[in-house]
């Protein structure tokens, strides 16, 4: 029978929640990151579960386990949980934990001020600003990102057929616009935003059958987000969109590999340049400050290294046990 108890800290990145689980991370095989997310995936899932689904999580919950680094030059390593899976890369996540990390002490950079975090999609290198025991904010250089796909359609009961492009800022993201069926995400509540996404999801992916594989690591394959973007709240904001994910979440944060997905879109159509802020606003308002920091390239296709600052809060410390005996250990969702 399995009882496990794990000691977590709670906290939320610009409104989403972060779950760092302090004791309990299970020992895990591989080289690397991406080779040991695959381990937790097919051993370790139902710590997932227990964690993430209700009743102790929630349809938005976002946790993290953080782990030795494998390079002795850099600071830890780090595995991302949620409600939709083990992701290769989160970027609120990150600044969540960084944050969680420092306040709590479970981390002891070798550089005050400075992180080199091995994530499963690869290394990322992270600042932040302290202020006595708080972080001020945190900035992480993200993987490279790119636009993977552009002007795809897919037909929508509701809307009727919607063009959209693919980018990947850690996680492959559709990325819907304005246009002729689509006003912008100002004309849809949180829920109709769910609705559309569910079933759109899931028609690009058998629509496009392995068109979204990371040339690098196959392993990281497939639509998993939809980005729904609109008119901005805050009129010196750049732009504004709504993230799905998971089954029935909305990100309440701006969504940091969303933010990295989008910025190399708009890159790649000369809508972006190097060095400018891309101030982006998440549903409920909340903002990130997204940057190209260097422009690359991966395989063919032309690519960023993308910045993203944001801040996030400590508001708990909790003791959580997956008792077996519970017929709702490993979680539900109710959707």
């Amino acid at each position: 029978m399995i009882k496990q108890t794990f000691e977590c800290i709670d906290a939320h990145t610009c409104g989403n929640p972060v779950r760092v689980i302090k004791t309990g991370a299970p020992l895990l095989k591989g080289a690397d990151m991406s080779e040991k997310r695959q381990h937790f995936l097919k051993e370790y899932d139902w710590i997932r579960k227990g964690l993430m689904f209700e009743p102790r999580g929630h349809d938005m919950m976002s946790g993290s386990f953080i782990y030795p680094q494998h390079n002795p030059e850099n600071d830890f390593a780090i595995l991302f949980i949620e409600t939709s899976g083990c992701l290769p890369m989160c970027g609120h996540g990150t600044i969540g934990t960084i944050t969680i990390a420092i306040e709590e002490g479970l981390i002891q950079p070798k550089v005050p001020g400075k992180i080199k975090m091995e994530a499963p999609a690869g290394l990322v290198e992270i600042e932040y600003q302290q202020t006595g025991n708080k972080v001020d904010w945190v900035k992480l250089t993200n993987v490279k990102s790119y636009l993977a796909a552009r002007g795809l359609t897919i037909d929508c009961p509701d809307l009727g057929e919607l063009q959209f492009d693919v980018a990947y800022g850690g996680n492959f993201y559709a990325i819907v616009d304005p246009q002729k069926n689509y006003k912008g995400l100002e004309h849809f509540t949180a829920s109709e935003i769910i609705g559309l996404s569910q079933y759109l999801r899931q028609q690009i992916n058998e629509k496009y059958p392995d068109h979204f594989i990371h040339p690098e690591n196959p392993t990281i394959r497939d639509v998993s987000h939809m980005l729904w973007t609109g008119r901005t709240i805050d009129p010196n904001s750049t732009g504004r969109n709504a993230v799905f994910y998971g089954d029935k979440a909305i990100d309440r944060s701006p969504c940091g590999t969303g933010t990295s997905a989008r910025m190399a879109q708009l890159y790649t159509k000369g809508l972006l340049q190097p060095g400018e802020n891309f101030i982006h606003e998440s549903f409920i308002g909340s903002k990130f400050i997204g940057k190209i920091e260097k422009e690359t390239s991966i395989e063919h296709y032309p690519a960023i290294i993308p910045s993203i600052q944001g801040w996030a809060r400590v508001y708990g410390h909790n003791t959580i046990t997956i008792d077996e005996e519970d017929p709702y250990a490993f979680g539900f969702q109710v959707i």
